[in-house]
């Protein structure tokens, strides 16, 4: 079993290695620029010889989204990942997710747009990420990580969120960090979950293990309009305890300060060398992130 390591990696690479250490099930990605090393750390890391972790790369965007429905639907710790103009098109299938209440994880270290726009960096899909991105009224559990650290970090919580709420939860990661360097600190491997604990804390999955049980639906289909609305306040209740409870924010130099910077990821990082300048001119500026 791995034990606790520091170690200098790029941000994608820390993704791959954090899905390792905190024991999930399944990957299923596509390879597009600049987040292809996270399936690529993935598949020289083997991690199905060791934690039993299958690792898929599935024949398009689409089919990984739908491949992770599956994994989720079993109660599964599953994962995908992409970059701006593949998360458009896994789109479809996360909003499945969200109106199947699963928990999954994506992951999206965005480029510019729009279209095929360019492999350089962006932080261009904000509003498609927190406004839930497919159709449909829903939200997402999203994470901007600011460090190579955050990227390790938000693995682990990504998903401890995403099984509290049952609801999809994406890692908002610029291309900056996801191919930045920086020292981070692995943490213990943690073992996968037996299927005995599966069906313990995931009692709506579609185990087929569980004897004495009505069978388990797991579906977005609702054709009845008066249910159809019953669901949808109940997803928006459940949204709102989520943004009462789970908000994560910095703040940085706000106390006295006669500007302020809203940023998120490396513009954050930016942004906090920018008010240092700022300071030594006289001009009082913090930072929220």
């Amino acid at each position: 079993m791995a034990e606790e390591e520091i170690i200098l990696m790029k941000g994608n690479e820390a993704i791959a290695h954090a899905a390792i250490r905190c024991g999930a099930d399944g990957y299923f990605g596509y390879p597009i620029t600049p987040q292809s090393e996270i399936l690529e750390t993935l598949t020289e890391l083997k991690p199905w010889e060791t934690t039993g972790m299958t690792v898929l790369q599935a024949e398009s965007e689409v089919a990984a989204i739908n491949m992770v429905y599956g994994g989720a639907a079993c109660g599964k710790k599953v994962m995908t990942s992409s970059s701006s103009p593949g998360v458009s098109l896994k789109q479809e299938g996360i909003s499945y997710l969200a109106g199947a209440e699963l928990p999954a994880l994506i992951v999206n270290v965005m480029r510019g747009g729009p279209g095929l726009g360019t492999i350089q960096p962006s932080q261009a899909d904000y509003f498609q990420t927190v406004k839930g991105g497919g159709h449909g009224d829903y939200k997402l559990i999203a994470l901007a990580p600011a460090s190579v650290q955050e990227m390790v970090d938000f693995v682990s919580l990504g998903f401890d969120l995403a099984f509290k709420y049952r609801n999809p939860a994406i890692i908002l990661a610029d291309g900056v960090i996801g191919q930045m360097m920086e020292k981070v600190i692995l943490s213990q491997q943690k073992p996968r979950r037996t299927n005995e604990e599966v069906i313990a804390q995931c009692p709506w999955a579609t185990t087929g293990k569980t004897k004495d049980r009505k069978p388990n639906i797991i579906t977005s289909l609702e054709l009845q309009p008066e249910r159809m609305e019953v669901n949808n306040l109940r997803f928006q209740a459940k949204y709102r305890v989520i943004e009462e409870n789970e908000v994560r924010f910095e703040e940085i130099n706000c106390q006295d300060a006669d500007y302020l910077i809203v940023a998120f990821g490396s513009m954050a990082r930016i942004g906090q060398k920018a008010i240092e300048i700022a300071q030594e001119e006289g001009i009082k500026v913090g930072i929220l992130r």
